[in-house]
């Protein structure tokens, strides 16, 4: 795995998720807790960052009276607009404290629905940086990351999923998720996994 094209992308850690307070913490605080979710993802990127693999950061954010969404909004957007979620200017839809971007990170703009890539130009910064393989941690790990994994795959990226830096708002959805569709789109590790092959070193050939 070469980490000059490789890309750690890193799907909502947002308040509203990830911290006490934050609009839908509760729902998603189980599964978090049981997978280690947030301290493996801070190991991640900062040994990611050390191997120098490209972080990028990709919030989902609305006008304060979701006029993204239209009128015929229905479920899991629907939920967010319910809860009062990620309203640009609020701290809910600041990414948390321990994993603030870093002055070389990239924050993706426009993620306004699950895709990661469908309003954004996240496959055009991929491109641009020559970025062949993506590794993914976030939420929910059956929607966003899910969503934006197998774009990724259908795009001809190397997908990898991180399976202890995602969590759904139930061990069902999380565990199905990991077990049945991650295998089908992503090669999925554990964060140790992934850092382990980040380290490994191209074998020097003997003349």
């Amino acid at each position: 795995m070469n980490p000059k094209t490789t890309a750690l992308v890193l799907i909502e850690y947002q308040n509203d998720f990830t911290s006490e307070g934050g609009a839908l913490h509760a729902a998603v605080k189980p599964v978090m807790e049981s997978t280690n979710m947030l301290p493996n993802t801070v190991e991640t990127v900062r040994r990611a960052r050390e191997a120098g693999v490209t972080v990028i950061h990709v919030p989902i954010t609305f006008a304060p009276d979701y006029r993204e969404l239209g009128a015929q909004i229905y479920g899991i957007l629907q939920g967010a607009r319910d809860g009062s979620s990620f309203r640009k200017g609020t701290w809910g839809a600041e990414i948390v404290d321990d994993l603030k971007p870093d002055k070389n990170d990239i924050v993706v703009e426009g993620k306004r629905g699950l895709d990661g890539f469908a309003t954004t130009n996240l496959d055009f910064i991929l491109r641009s940086k020559k970025i062949d393989t993506i590794v993914l941690g976030g939420f929910l790990t059956n929607c966003c990351v899910e969503s934006t994994m197998r774009t990724g795959y259908e795009l001809g990226y190397n997908v990898i999923t991180l399976k202890d830096c995602a969590a759904a708002v139930s061990e069902e959805a999380h565990r199905g998720a990991i077990q049945h569709d991650f295998p089908m789109f992503s090669h999925p590790m554990s964060h140790q996994e992934f850092l382990a092959a980040l380290s490994e070193k191209e074998p020097v050939a003997v003349v």
